[in-house]
């Protein structure tokens, strides 16, 4: 049996996962090798699953923290859990509910009031902590997606709390402000154009920045882009839908404001959906890939299809 060569294994590897020491299987060194590594068809650190040695792939690397493989100093990726499940429940926990109020099953309503506390302590808090875990390890665009997100559920459930008066401060009657305010599902401030119009651009902005993340998401995987992309197009319908409500509510005959406005809440509902389903699946993926289970999902790997800068640099300069 051959003998591995000590250079063909790094043990300051930063690829290295920390459930994957590089210590033989069960930590042991395989007998006939000085390194515990039975190097027969030289494929061994790529077929061994297990928590003996294995130099993680760029793909299992992009399919466990969505982000390209980057080197970053120490060994923090070895010390501490992988923070992208965590944060994806809280995603996924905040906005699947959300889609179905949005297309109105089972007679769902409320523009998600009635998850006010999911997206709090869900969408709020676990994806702030999942997006300092990315920071701390050095992944920074999940550590920006994250984040980004994390704000986004807590400005969303801090908009529904009646106390944060976000509708009332557009109600000049002071019956129609009591009303709201005792009454956040279904919020009488909706009536109000001004509310409508301006909430509207904040949808238009998160758009922006989540096509933003549909383009970087192109150095990552298939499933990942399907979730930007359908939160650009979730977004529009929920922005053209609050500002076809402020026309609606400024001209109570503009019926047909009224009707895109509905039509587009669910369409948009209908596209965070699609979101919801291309996330449970990336969950899905990460766990079993974290556990070693012996079924992989493929996420339709795209980090070594399109090149990095630097991977074109060298090729050029060798």
């Amino acid at each position: 049996m051959a003998t591995a060569h000590p250079q063909n294994v790094h043990a300051d590897d930063t690829r290295l996962e920390k459930d994957f020491p590089g210590h033989g299987v069960n930590g042991n060194a395989m007998k006939g090798s000085t390194t515990g590594v039975d190097d027969d068809s030289g494929d061994t650190l790529k077929r061994m699953r297990t928590a003996g040695s294995v130099n993680i792939s760029s793909e299992l690397f992009e399919k466990l923290y969505l982000s390209p493989e980057n080197r970053v100093k120490g060994d923090l990726r070895k010390t501490f859990g992988n923070p992208t499940p965590i944060a994806l429940v809280g995603f996924l926990l905040s906005l699947t509910p959300l889609s179905c109020d949005l297309m109105g099953w089972r007679g769902a309503g409320g523009n998600g009031a009635a998850s006010t506390g999911v997206f709090f302590f869900f969408g709020g808090v676990l994806m702030i902590l999942g997006a300092t875990g990315e920071w701390i390890i050095g992944n920074t665009f999940p550590f920006v997606v994250f984040g980004t997100f994390g704000a986004f559920w807590l400005t969303f459930g801090a908009t529904l709390v009646p106390s944060f008066n976000a509708y009332g401060a557009y109600v000049t009657d002071p019956e129609v402000a009591a009303a709201n305010m005792g009454n956040p599902g279904n919020p009488a401030g909706l009536q109000v154009p001004g509310f409508n119009a301006s909430f509207a651009f904040f949808l238009v902005f998160m758009g922006v920045i989540c096509f933003i993340f549909m383009i970087c998401s192109l150095r990552t995987n298939i499933a990942f882009f399907i979730i930007f992309l359908t939160l650009v197009c979730g977004f529009g319908c929920l922005a053209g839908a609050f500002f076809n409500l402020a026309l609606a509510y400024e001209n109570p005959t503009n019926l047909a404001a009224a009707t895109r406005a509905s039509r587009c809440i669910v369409a948009g509902g209908a596209f965070t959906f699609v979101t919801s389903l291309a996330g449970w699946w990336i969950f899905l993926a990460i766990m079993l890939a974290s556990l070693d289970f012996p079924i992989q999902v493929p996420v339709g790997d795209l980090s070594t299809m399109i090149k990095g800068a630097s991977d074109k640099k060298k090729v050029s300069e060798a």
